[in-house]
């Protein structure tokens, strides 16, 4: 349906107003008036009437030419149709027509009150004359008082209504002209009253599209003036409120954006209202993708999906670590708690999702640290254990049996003593990582290389092991000289320990990118995949046996991660069983 506007409205119940007054006003003046001109033709026929009464003499000693002859001169004169008529209803004389043809009147209702003595009245059509007439009757009494006959004069009503003709002219002519001009106040009145509104709904229009730096102008009225006000003002409060609201909502959302934390809001239905960028993360999603889903389309996660359903119906906070089965084992914590409105009713549950695989993996390095140091060093103290046990049973006091039990004391000391000085640098890179690493500054790279392969040149030429040198003068890097040279130390030792005689360590740099790559590439033993991943942790041993026969702490390839870190790079192995490995040092430049 349509709706018509609230100014159209106004200027038509005013239009309508004033025509309905203005024509109730000429309709009450036009009856009055028509009444007022039927009075005075009354009053007119009436004096025309009893003149005529007193002009007649007595009917019974008139002969009736005589009164025929007046009616008619005196209809002539007056315009005035004029009948007399006798007590039996016969008519005598007529202005207008021949009393032989004409019926008898004796019926008549102006008649019949005029035979009673009265003034007799009636308007009717006339069968003669073929048109409504007003017919006024008197007695016309003999000289006992009696009605010896009446006296009726009539008049068209075409007279009175050609009277009132001019008037209903001039009434319409000026009922238009007031109505034309209250068309034009209303329409003015319309358009004073609606302009505000129009300025309100404007203003409300920019309101609802998020405009609430606009102003409605004040009204000079009172009522529209108090509202223009109280819009105005509630557009300020709102602007306040909204501006409150959007603040509060990006710091939530930088909050939640920015915390490591996983954050999974989701209704009673178990459809995820909320993800923050750390959960998005964790299972791999991208933003705002599982917005409005129900949990099992997005994350498919039976442990998972009970701790939600768990928390939907707890009422207070739950925990519990569950572990994603992926490429590798994943250690999350999850908190959850129920979401309620401001009635108390749960509305939905919250899930804090903290991935601590890392500490996970921190507590089972630890753990196995422990254990390796444990076992590294029950080795050398049960060996140095029993040698004394030995020489305290006698075998001190035999020569040979006493200088062999020292060496060994001396070999398992020394062991013990490498040991400890690799754990001490180990704690010293981790401790200057911790106030902000090594220092390090520009230098050849090829400087270090040639003093490494100079301190294990007589080694290597021992088991016929040829050392080869590959490195441009022109390299360099932020380095520091001395833990780049223990870590190129150590891979070389330990090349050379596990490479067969009569084969080639290659010791090399270059550039890759905007890093320098420093490998090391022996023909040695080769190791499988599987311990790769590995063969950097503290005490790990690919051959435990063999290991320990070189003489090895299982701490060299730790320390060679640790200089590594500390000068912003990564240290990675390539190898193939029996056919050799290659560990690579990249520095970034």
């Amino acid at each position: 349906m349509r709706r018509r506007s609230l100014f159209w409205r106004l200027y038509l119940y005013f239009l309508l107003v004033t025509v309905g007054a203005l024509a109730a006003t000429a309709w009450y003046a036009s009856k009055s008036l028509r009444q007022f001109h039927q009075d005075q033709v009354t009053s007119d026929l009436v004096a025309r009437a009893r003149i005529i009464a007193g002009e007649i003499p007595i009917l019974p000693a008139q002969e009736p030419g005589a009164v025929d002859r007046l009616c008619k001169d005196v209809g002539r004169m007056t315009l005035t149709r004029i009948t007399v008529i006798l007590p039996d209803g016969r008519v005598i004389g007529d202005s207008n027509e021949n009393p032989a043809v004409m019926e008898n009147h004796r019926n008549r209702p102006e008649m019949v009150a005029a035979l009673t003595g009265g003034t007799g009245q009636s308007i009717r059509y006339s069968d003669t004359l073929r048109r409504h007439l007003m017919y006024l009757a008197v007695p016309i009494r003999g000289n006992d008082g009696t009605v010896a006959g009446v006296v009726r004069a009539s008049l068209p009503l075409a007279v009175v209504d050609g009277a009132l003709a001019t008037f209903y002219r001039h009434v319409a002519l000026g009922g238009l002209a007031v109505t034309a001009l209250f068309a034009l106040l209303a329409y003015f009145l319309s358009r004073r009253i609606t302009r505000p509104l129009d300025y309100m709904r404007q203003a409300a229009e920019q309101f609802a599209r998020g405009d609430l730096n606009a102003r409605i102008p004040v009204p000079d009225t009172e009522e529209l003036g108090m509202l223009a006000r109280t819009m105005n003002q509630m557009a300020l409060q709102l602007s306040e409120r909204i501006r409150s609201l959007g603040l509060q909502h990006n710091e939530q959302k930088a909050v939640l954006a920015n915390m490591t934390e996983g954050v999974l809001a989701v209704d009673m239905g178990q459809h995820i209202l909320h993800i923050n960028p750390a959960a998005c993360r964790l299972f791999g999603l991208k933003p705002d993708e599982g917005r409005g889903r129900h949990i099992l389309e997005v994350i498919r996660h039976i442990a998972l999906q009970e701790f939600i359903g768990i928390t939907l119906n707890s009422d207070g906070p739950v925990e519990r670590d569950v572990v994603f089965r992926e490429d590798e084992d994943r250690f999350i914590q999850l908190h959850g708690a129920a979401l309620r409105d401001e009635t108390g009713a749960i509305i939905g549950g919250l899930v804090v999702m903290n991935d601590i695989t890392r500490l996970k993996r921190l507590e089972s390095l630890r753990r196995d640290f422990v254990a390796n140091v444990s076992h590294e060093l029950k080795t050398p103290l049960t060996t140095l254990k029993g040698c004394v046990e030995t020489l305290s049973d006698g075998a001190v006091a035999n020569p040979d049996a006493a200088g062999r039990f020292l060496g060994m004391m001396d070999r398992q000391v020394g062991r013990l003593e490498a040991m400890v000085d690799d754990l001490l640098v180990l704690s010293r890179l981790e401790h200057e990582s911790d106030r902000g690493g090594v220092e390090l500054v520009p230098g050849s790279v090829n400087d270090v290389l040639s003093r490494v392969v100079q301190s294990f040149f007589d080694r290597a030429a021992k088991k016929g092991i040829h050392l080869i040198l590959d490195c441009p003068d022109s390299i360099t890097a932020p380095i520091n000289a001395a833990l780049l040279e223990q870590a190129m130390g150590n891979l070389v030792d330990n090349a050379i320990k596990y490479s067969a005689e009569e084969t080639a360590i290659t010791v090399s740099a270059g550039m890759q990118g905007d890093a320098v790559a420093i490998a090391v590439a022996d023909q040695g033993l080769g190791m499988e995949k599987k311990h790769l991943d590995r063969i950097f942790e503290r005490f790990y041993r690919v051959d435990p046996a063999r290991s320990r026969a070189q003489g090895g702490t299982g701490l060299g390839l730790a320390i060679v991660k640790h200089i590594a870190l500390a000068h912003r790079g990564s240290v990675t192995v390539a190898s193939t069983p029996g056919q050799g490995s290659t560990f690579t040092l990249r520095i970034p430049r």
